[in-house]
């Protein structure tokens, strides 16, 4: 790797912090959101099975139906639905099946990624899922952590861009799978992601130190 493309990789992560408070009135650019959008669509997940949707939190009247799933818990968190430029709400499919796989094989066909003579043979990998799926037919431990796949490729490349992020657990997943039922589809969302720009001055924790563990307490070089 060039050395330099390194040192930035290195400033892009160095760069990035969980934002505390964001600047209402800066917006993400429409260039820079489908840049985004199409990096998340392009993240890894195991056997390509890709269990997830993503639900854009853009429109006022979009922001205030978030804003409403923070009544009852994780208020501190509220104001992200209103002053970050957007939310995205994560969401994975707790009862991934062969149904669903058959479109991720169908499309490679189209892509010419898998040729139609073998398209039984491509769902040899199914048997990963199905390696991770209960009798009752539940695989969400394992689609979630697929979507987790997708929230690390996104805080890099939201990093790499310069916009600001807040990944939040802190919300009401039940409230949020009533009020977007007809978005979610039966995808189950237990994480979001708010983004946009720091409001400079106001969030404390923009000037803080980053901090992780020596690399030597968390690494092995064999």
């Amino acid at each position: 790797m060039n050395h330099s493309h390194g040192q930035t990789i290195l400033q892009d992560l160095r760069w990035r912090y969980t934002c505390k408070q964001f600047d209402s009135q800066r917006h993400i650019s429409e260039q820079d959101l489908n840049t985004l959008l199409e990096a998340i669509r392009l993240s890894a997940s195991s056997i390509n099975a890709q269990p997830w949707r993503f639900i854009v939190i853009e429109s006022d009247a979009a922001k205030q139906r978030l804003r409403r799933t923070f009544e009852h818990q994780h208020q501190f968190n509220q104001k992200h639905a209103s002053d970050a430029s957007h939310i995205i709400l994560f969401a994975h499919k707790p009862d991934y099946n062969r149904k669903d796989y058959a479109r991720v094989v169908d499309q490679s066909i189209a892509d010419g990624r898998v040729i139609a003579a073998d398209r039984e043979q491509a769902f040899g990998g199914f048997i990963f899922c199905q390696a991770n799926t209960d009798e009752l037919g539940n695989n969400a431990s394992w689609t979630r952590a697929q979507l987790y796949l997708a929230l690390g490729n996104t805080l890099h490349t939201l990093a790499r861009l310069r916009i600001d992020a807040t990944p939040m657990e802190g919300i009401d997943s039940d409230a949020i799978a009533a009020e977007f039922a007809e978005e979610l589809q039966g995808y189950q969302c237990d994480v979001a992601l708010a983004l946009g720009y720091r409001a400079e001055g106001q969030d404390d924790n923009a000037h803080r130190p980053k901090s992780r563990l020596p690399i030597e307490k968390i690494m092995q070089r064999l």
